[in-house]
């Protein structure tokens, strides 16, 4: 854990929360997203006091300005990240610190006070400390974390807000897709754009998100589980999934991933895949790559396995994708080979089985 900054954080404890025996029922097929754990972390922020009241208290509702500033501009990010359950109890968490650096950064650009990291990183320990109880067992899942902020000052001029409401929440999380480890299908969308360039797409705002709903809704009609959002400019090159960065194995063995450049979200699963590839010698290529020439690999036999990742998900083999002329099957549609072994030594890093040579993994304790 970071030194520094730190925060004191006040616990106020849930009187009613939820009974052994719902909690091991809850965790025996949690879902994603669904369910909540006992306590939320809440940390207030104004120009004059800076960061303040910091206090972690029973779940609940909160009461909220009508006119504060998220509800009528967007002010608002969010991070996602997860706790894991070790074979012999520790809890560990996956490079939180990666999620602060980006959290700061998705802040500067909406315009928001950035949370320092130490802050961040106390809030995350000190909160899956209380909430422990609530991780699942490896075979199940972890526990989601979601630190989120928002513009909370009630004021309708267009202008940043000078107070800020940060809060943590959790909820204990299986397979983030209904098919599980299964390749999912996805969808070319053609004529809905996630992000252009100058634009919000390499911040966690949830702008970017509500935009993607109404492809999601086009890719969900024609039975596909996710979709593929290509570029702003010519509606050509293909960037990221609705909420996940994708990676192409092509038939030299070499790993292709479309290049950040301001439009697409870094991931800290996306980065870590490409550090693990690289040690295994894997060319990784950061290029463009179109959607007219995705097929046309395809067709030809020439791309291996496609694969989409993130948080939530961690590593989605694609079998196939659609578009408005067909559908393509790629290679015989089940999860390749590389694709499985890089999730395995993902997750076997992030579940503490396997060595963290790389300083990725933190213990709550």
């Amino acid at each position: 854990m970071s030194s520094g900054k730190s925060l004191e954080i006040a616990f106020e404890q849930n009187s009613f929360p939820v009974s052994e025996e719902q909690r091991q029922e809850i965790l025996k097929d949690p879902g994603f997203g669904k369910k909540f754990t006992d306590h939320m972390l809440l940390i207030h922020y104004n120009e004059e006091k800076g960061w303040h009241n910091a206090h972690i208290k029973p779940y609940g509702n909160i009461s909220l300005d009508p006119a504060v500033c998220v509800f009528h501009y967007g002010q608002e990010i969010f991070e996602g990240l997860k706790a894991y359950k070790a074979k012999d109890g520790r809890i560990l968490l996956f490079r939180p610190e990666a999620n602060a650096k980006r959290f700061i950064n998705s802040a500067k650009r909406m315009a928001m006070a950035p949370l320092p990291e130490d802050y961040f990183l106390q809030a995350v320990h000190e909160f899956v400390k209380i909430e422990k109880n609530w991780i699942p067992d490896q075979s199940v899942g972890t526990l989601y974390l979601r630190p989120f902020m928002i513009a909370s000052t009630p004021y309708l001029g267009v202008k940043a807000s000078p107070d800020y409401l940060f809060m943590l929440i959790a909820s204990p999380a299986g397979s983030y897709f209904s098919k599980g480890a299964k390749p999912v299908t996805v969808w070319i969308s053609e004529h809905y754009t996630r992000a252009a360039p100058g634009g919000t797409g390499e911040a966690k705002c949830g702008g970017n998100y509500a935009a993607s709903l109404l492809a999601q809704q086009e890719a969900t009609k024609n039975n596909c589980d996710q979709l593929v959002f290509l570029d702003a400019g010519e509606h050509k090159w293909i960037e990221e999934m609705g909420g996940m960065n994708i990676f192409f194995v092509m038939d030299d063995g070499s790993l292709l991933t479309p290049p950040l450049g301001g439009t697409i979200l870094p991931g800290v699963t996306r980065n870590s895949i490409i550090t693990l590839a690289k040690e295994k010698g894997i060319t990784v290529r950061e290029e463009r790559y179109s959607a007219e020439q995705w097929i046309k690999d395809i067709e030809l036999g020439k791309i291996r396995e496609v694969f989409a990742c993130g948080t939530a998900a961690v590593v989605t083999p694609i079998g196939f994708v659609k578009n408005k002329e067909g559908e393509y099957q790629i290679h015989d549609g089940n999860p390749g080979k590389l694709t499985q072994e890089i999730h395995k030594m993902l997750v076997d890093i992030q579940y503490g089985n396997a060595t963290d040579t790389h300083q990725w993994i933190q213990e709550v304790k």
